[in-house]
């Protein structure tokens, strides 16, 4: 089974294509298991963290393509942990956007269970902040580092220094994501350039990055920015697009 990776973005049911190979592995996790539906878990901690679930259950509803899925919804905010009963007997695990803080903080006390469950089989859905907490280190939401400006500021909380914070461990390599839509590229440029993460992956709104047995996959209207360090400073490549 795999990791999908959506850069954010995809919120109408238009969009539903782009998350039909998380329900279909979720389907056939369910069928191997014995059971006629699959049970998804979704999860949302997003100051509307009500509206934004259900509107992710219908969207993996949608790629259903005539599929029934069981969607078991998950609100709250980071100062309400999830507890393992929303992941209990899943066959696929849904995390929404929002405050990346949030959402990494809010899921903190099950990331060991995402990961035996991950390892066991069960596909992980991370749209936005829910990409970002995926990887072994994860991106905060701040726009300078070293106190120079490395990304777009957010007008009503400049000045903040970017920190790394512990991630479910599910990709090596750190996640950014709106890198096009929001010019995050160079964010995740000068976080690589000067070790704070050893490499990166950005993902463009409407993206989808698969990460399986097979190696990467990309879906989608936009690309993955691959950024590595070189001898001589950092590399740029893309995936898809």
């Amino acid at each position: 089974m795999s990791v999908h990776l959506i850069g954010g973005g995809a919120t109408t049911v238009a969009d539903a294509p782009l998350h039909a190979s998380f329900v279909a592995e979720a389907t056939l996790r369910a069928r191997h298991a014995g059971r006629a539906q699959a049970r998804v878990a979704v999860i949302s901690l997003h100051p509307e963290a009500e509206e934004k679930a259900a509107a992710l259950g219908e969207l993996l509803t949608a790629a259903g393509s005539g599929s029934a899925i069981e969607v078991h919804l998950t609100a709250g905010r980071s100062t309400e942990h999830v507890g393992l009963g929303a992941l209990a007997d899943v066959d696929g695990i849904a995390v929404g956007g929002g405050i990346v803080e949030e959402v990494r903080a809010g899921l903190e006390p099950v990331f060991g269970e995402i990961r035996r469950l991950v390892a066991d089989g069960v596909p992980y859905l991370g749209v936005s902040a829910g990409a970002m907490i995926a990887a072994k280190g994860s991106l905060g939401g701040a726009s300078r580092i070293r106190g120079v400006v490395v990304s777009p500021e957010d007008p009503d909380d400049p000045g903040e220094e970017l920190e790394i914070e512990t991630g479910i461990g599910l990709v090596d390599v750190a996640i950014e994501v709106h890198v096009a839509q929001r010019g995050m590229l160079s964010r995740l440029v000068a976080a690589v350039e000067c070790g704070m993460v050893a490499g990166g992956l950005g993902i463009d709104e409407r993206t989808n990055l698969i990460i399986g047995e097979g190696g990467l996959q990309v879906e989608g209207s936009g690309s993955v920015w691959r950024v590595q360090r070189t001898e001589g400073g950092v590399l740029v490549s893309t995936i898809g697009g």
